[in-house]
């Protein structure tokens, strides 16, 4: 394997362009941990082993990997069931697994299937996981009980029962609103997030707000360097299993997300599948640590390359910085109110919600349209885990149905040496040669839509066609079944089909032995490297044909 360093010299620029990270990655990360429902401590060492050991190895020279909300919400949901006591571990577990499955699946390179999940349907979901953010977290926000199986219904019994609210909780949560919004405005960005976490908390402890949950009440925030534990294997569970993959989904497509918006500085492509690899090798380090799910972070990389960095040693070194953070502060990070993270969840979800980005796909269409709001729905109703499902079912269908929309057969006609395109009839005529070729796929949808625009053969006789396969080095067993019916219907008029531009692959699967075994008589003309020239030896031996048929 290519050293990832090579030609990657740490430069001081990349030491300074980790402290911006590592400020904002703090409060991030105790987020991240209350979002999923466990202390923010796992937040914390998951930010610190993503971003350093996860860096060391992405293809994505500046891509930051570390706690992200949608991860962190579909690892709460799968946590849902689970007892409190046993929460903490089944975390660290499902990041273990998470962490495994990358991996595998950077060994099987399974990256090149990132792109069917189509972008519709991973915007709506990232919409979903928005609206589920700021539902889900305006109780904490304003330190109310709430009721409801899903985040929009607890979010509208807090609005239904004002005078549950807990008014200190109010002010700290909007001041941190406040600040997070201002400062995010001026010059000072980089530090939005440490501005509306401190300033609330000074507050609250001048004024001895003892209503106001802290962090230290999530959880106990250990002391000293963390140091690597063994997870409890004992909760590993077929649902735990379940929720990781979909972690894993959910980890890896917002991960080629990301690389396509930090492209290489030196102009060198990403590997889709190094990049999945360094991820799954961030989770290792981060259940290791008792950490939680990360993955490439679309933000923080952002931050990462306006702060200036150069090689991976940025991302590398924010983790360092927020190790020293930890180490110098603990004692402070139990006192932060949980307010004030919930802030910085609510004004990122809100702030990650790209209106045009919706306007545009909406107006694309009705499957565009479909996609996404059945997925945004999915989101909403449904543990997230679910929603990926339902996401992935939807991108699929999508594909074998655009598939279906996109086939177009047209007619060739032979004009000396050349082939015109021009309209496929729907009836074939007495001794008539039509040369057929298909643009688009032939699997399955694919394969039913050229059923139904092949010219109807009834009534004629003596009729051939030729199925122009140029390009093609497979085809389904659907298309198989079909050609072989389109066949039949032909022999039954006296009349032949006739396949050129066949690749040699093809013609291995479809034997004469097999196609013997079905009753299927076809002539076959294998590709050459002169364009055109098998369907005009085809065209030449079918004139044969009609005109031995007509003379006898």
């Amino acid at each position: 394997m290519r050293n990832p360093f090579a030609g990657q010299r740490m430069t001081k620029a990349d030491v300074v362009a980790g402290v911006p990270g590592a400020i904002g990655g703090v409060p991030d990360g105790m987020a991240a941990g209350l979002l999923a429902g466990v202390s923010p401590v796992h937040g914390l060492y998951a930010s610190l082993a993503g971003r350093f050991f996860g860096g060391a190895a992405t293809s994505t020279r500046l891509m930051v990997v570390t706690t992200t909300s949608a991860s962190a919400l579909a690892a709460g949901s799968v946590l849902t069931d689970i007892a409190p006591a046993d929460r903490s571990a089944a975390m660290v577990v499902l990041t273990l697994v998470a962490g495994i499955a990358m991996i595998i699946a950077a060994v099987l390179r399974l990256g090149r299937y990132t792109r069917f999940v189509s972008h519709s349907v991973m915007t709506g979901f990232l919409l979903g996981v928005a609206a589920n953010i700021v539902f889900g977290q305006l109780p904490v926000l304003v330190g109310a009980p709430a009721e409801g199986s899903v985040a929009a219904l607890k979010a509208v019994h807090v609005v239904l029962h004002p005078r549950q609210l807990d008014w200190p909780s109010v002010v700290v949560g909007a001041l941190a609103v406040a600040l997070l919004i201002a400062v995010a405005r001026t010059r000072f960005r980089a530090v939005a997030s440490l501005a509306g976490l401190i300033v609330p908390t000074a507050l609250m402890l001048a004024l001895g707000w003892d209503s106001v949950a802290t962090v230290s009440q999530a959880g106990e925030i250990p002391r000293g360097f963390p140091l690597p534990q063994v997870p409890e294997l004992s909760v590993l569970s077929p649902s735990l299993i379940a929720g990781a993959l979909a972690v894993t989904v959910i980890v890896l497509v917002q991960g080629a997300g990301v690389a396509e918006s930090a492209p290489n500085p030196d102009g060198s492509r990403a590997k889709t599948d190094r990049d999945f690899c360094a991820q799954g090798v961030g989770n290792l380090f981060s259940a290791l640590l008792r950490g939680m799910p990360v993955g490439g972070s679309l933000g923080q990389t952002a931050i990462n390359v306006t702060a200036g960095a150069r090689t991976r040693w940025a991302a590398m070194w924010s983790g360092l910085w927020i190790l020293v953070i930890l180490l110098a502060l603990s004692g402070v990070v139990g006192r932060v109110p949980m307010p004030t993270l919930a802030a910085i969840l609510i004004v990122a979800a809100v702030g990650s919600m790209n209106i045009d980005q919706v306007v545009a796909i909406w107006s694309s269409g009705t499957i565009s349209r479909t996609a996404l709001g059945v997925t945004f729905v999915a989101t909403l109703l449904l543990p997230v885990t679910s929603a990926v499902g339902v996401g992935v079912a939807i991108s699929l269908l999508m594909q074998m149905n655009q598939e279906a929309i996109d086939l177009k057969v047209v007619r060739l006609r032979v004009e000396g040496r050349n082939l015109l395109e021009s309209t496929v009839p729907k009836h074939l005529s007495d001794n008539e040669i039509v040369i057929l070729d298909v643009y688009g796929s032939l699997f399955y949808a694919g394969a039913r839509t050229l059923q139904s625009r092949l010219p109807d053969p009834t009534g004629a006789r003596h009729s051939v066609v030729i199925l122009r396969l140029r390009g093609r080095a497979s085809v389904s067993s659907t298309f198989l079944h079909i050609i072989a019916d389109y066949a039949h219907r032909l022999d039954a008029i006296g009349g032949r089909l006739y396949l050129s531009g066949i690749d040699p692959q093809i013609r291995t699967v479809w034997t004469d032995e097999l196609l013997d075994r079905q009753g299927i008589e076809i002539e076959f003309y294998p590709a050459s490297s002169t364009i055109g020239e098998s369907t005009l030896s085809a065209y030449a031996d079918a004139e044969i044909r009609i005109n031995e048929r007509r003379r006898s």
